[in-house]
C-alpha cells in the first residue's frame, strides 16, 4: 500500500521507468537478503609438551591375590572326640603348641603296657649280655683249656711208658692203657676246641642277636603306642594365627579332615600371572609396590620367586611377591594390584602416556601441533612404560610439540590454539546465519 501512495506521487512523466526501477530494487534486496557470512575458522585450545630424554623403567601392572607365608591345615590321623581345645579363632600360637586333645584313656593305657613290655625287654637284653653270653664264652674257654692239659698229659704218660716197656720194665699192657686214655683226652680236646670256636665265631654272636631282635622288637611296640597317643595331642608345625576351628569340644574329629587352620601373616605372598614377555625382564629381588582396595597407602613388596614353568592353562607365569605385614593391616585372600619396577632405559625419549591414542588395528599414534598452526597424527612406535610417561622408539622428532591434552576427538588438519595449563580454553563455535540474511 505505502508503495502505491508514493508511486502516485511521482510525475507522470517518470512512471515509465518504474519496472526497471522496481526490479534493481528488488534484485538489491534480495542480493543483500541471501548473502551469507564467511564462517570464522574453527580452532581447538590445547597444550602441549616437547618429548624429554631421561631415564624410565618400566612399570608393570597385574592382579595378585594375598596368601600367607605359611599355612597349616591340621588334620588328625586318629578319629576320637575332641576332649578340650586350648584355642579360638584369632589365637595366636608358638610352633610346637598344644592346640587341642582328642579323648586317649585307651591309647595311653596301651602306651604303658608296652613301656613295660620294653623295660622286660631291656632287662633280659642286659643279662644276656653282660652275664649269660660271657659266662658261657668262659666256660667254654675253661673246658678247653682242661682238656688241653689233660691232652698233654696223657701224651706225657704215652711217651714215658714207651721207654720203660723198651727196656722191659712194664708189660705191654700198662702201654696199651696209656694209648687208649691218650686218645679219649685227644678227642675231649677237640670237642672243647670245636665248642669254643662255636662259641667264639656263631653261638655267642647268635645270642648277642637275639636278645638285640627282642629288645629292638619291644622298643618299637613302645613307639608305636606312644606314638597314637601323641595323635591325640593336636600341636601346631608353625607359627601363626588360628583362622579356623570348625568343630567344639565333645565333637568327633575324623582323621584326614582338617580340625584347626593356622596362618603365618607375618609376612603375605602376592601371586600374580603375568605374560612371558613380561616376566622374562624381571628377577628375584626387583621392587614393587602393593595397592589394596581400601588402604589409604600403597606397601612396599618385593618380587620372590618367578615359576620356572608356563601354566599350561593360562601360558603365563606365576610371580611371587612377598611383603611385610607385622602390623596385619593386611588380610589373606584380599585381591590386589602389584606394581613392579621392570627393566630401566637410561637415556630415553618419553612422552606423556595420555598423549597415546590406539587404533582399532593396535597402532600407536599421537597429534603434534605443526609450525602451520593445525594439528597432524603420527605414527609412533614405543617401547617401556611408567604408568606415567611412555619410551617413544621412532615417530617424532625432539623438538615437535605432543598434544596432550585436547587432542581426543580432532581431525587431522584441524586449527589448534596453544595453551597453558590452567588457562580457559574454548573452541568457539561457527557463526550461523539465516539464508536469506537479517532475522526471521
Amino acid at each position: 500500500m505505502m508503495l502505491i501512495q508514493k508511486t502516485a506521487l511521482i510525475p507522470q512523466h517518470r512512471r515509465a521507468h518504474l519496472p526497471a526501477l522496481a526490479l534493481m530494487l528488488a534484485a538489491a534486496f534480495l542480493f543483500t537478503g541471501c548473502k551469507k557470512e564467511a564462517p570464522a575458522p574453527v580452532q581447538v585450545s590445547v597444550q602441549v609438551e616437547q618429548p624429554e630424554q631421561g631415564a624410565i623403567s618400566e612399570q608393570i601392572t597385574a592382579d595378585a591375590l594375598l596368601a600367607p607365608i605359611a599355612q597349616a591345615a591340621i588334620q588328625p590321623k586318629i578319629t576320637a572326640p575332641v576332649k578340650k581345645f586350648f584355642v579360638q579363632r584369632g589365637s595366636k600360637v608358638r610352633q610346637g603348641e598344644l592346640l587341642a586333645t582328642l579323648e586317649n584313656a585307651d591309647l595311653a593305657a596301651a602306651a604303658e603296657d608296652n613301656k613295660g613290655a620294653f623295660e622286660s625287654a631291656q632287662a633280659a637284653f642286659d643279662t644276656a649280655t653282660r652275664a649269660q653270653v660271657p659266662e658261657d664264652a668262659q666256660r667254654a674257654e675253661l673246658d678247653f683249656e682242661q682238656a688241653k692239659a689233660n691232652l698233654e698229659l696223657n701224651e706225657s704218660i704215652v711217651k714215658s711208658r714207651k721207654q720203660l716197656f723198651e727196656q722191659g720194665a712194664i708189660p705191654g699192657r700198662d702201654l696199651d692203657t696209656a694209648m687208649a686214655q691218650l686218645v679219649q683226652a685227644r678227642a675231649a680236646f677237640d670237642s672243647a676246641k670245636t665248642h669254643l670256636d662255636s662259641m667264639k665265631k656263631v653261638s655267642r654272636e647268635a645270642a648277642l642277636k637275639s636278645a638285640h631282635g627282642q629288645l629292638t622288637s619291644a622298643e618299637g611296640r613302645l613307639k608305636g603306642a606312644s606314638a597314637q597317643f601323641s595323635y591325640s595331642e593336636i600341636r601346631s608345625p608353625i607359627a601363626g594365627v588360628v583362622t579356623d576351628r570348625p568343630l567344639y569340644a565333645g565333637e568327633t574329629a575324623s582323621a584326614g579332615t582338617p580340625l584347626i587352620t593356622v596362618m603365618d601373616t607375618s609376612t603375605l605372598l602376592a601371586k600374580a600371572h603375568l605374560a612371558q614377555s613380561l616376566a622374562q625382564e624381571m628377577k628375584v629381588g626387583d621392587q614393587a609396590t602393593l595397592r589394596v582396595p581400601g588402604a589409604e597407602t600403597d606397601f612396599k613388596a618385593t618380587v620372590s620367586m618367578i615359576s620356572p614353568a608356563l601354566d599350561p592353562g593360562s601360558t603365563t607365569l606365576e610371580v611371587w611377591l612377598k611383603v611385610e605385614n607385622k602390623n596385619g593391616v593386611l588380610k589373606a585372600g584380599t585381591p590386589a594390584k602389584v606394581i613392579i619396577t621392570g627393566k630401566t632405559v637410561a637415556k630415553a625419549v618419553k612422552i606423556p602416556l595420555a598423549a597415546i591414542f590406539t587404533a582399532d588395528d593396535g597402532g600407536k599414534s599421537v597429534m603434534v601441533a605443526g609450525p602451520d598452526g593445525a594439528a597432524h597424527r603420527k605414527t609412533v612406535t614405543l617401547g617401556i612404560s611408567d604408568g606415567t610417561d611412555v619410551q617413544v622408539l621412532s615417530g617424532i622428532a625432539p623438538s615437535e610439540q605432543v598434544i596432550t591434552v585436547g587432542a581426543y576427538g580432532i581431525d587431522d588438519g584441524t586449527r589448534v590454539k596453544i595453551v597453558k595449563p590452567g588457562e580457559e580454553q574454548e573452541t568457539p563455535a561457527p557463526a550461523h546465519g539465516s539464508a536469506l540474511g537479517g532475522d526471521e
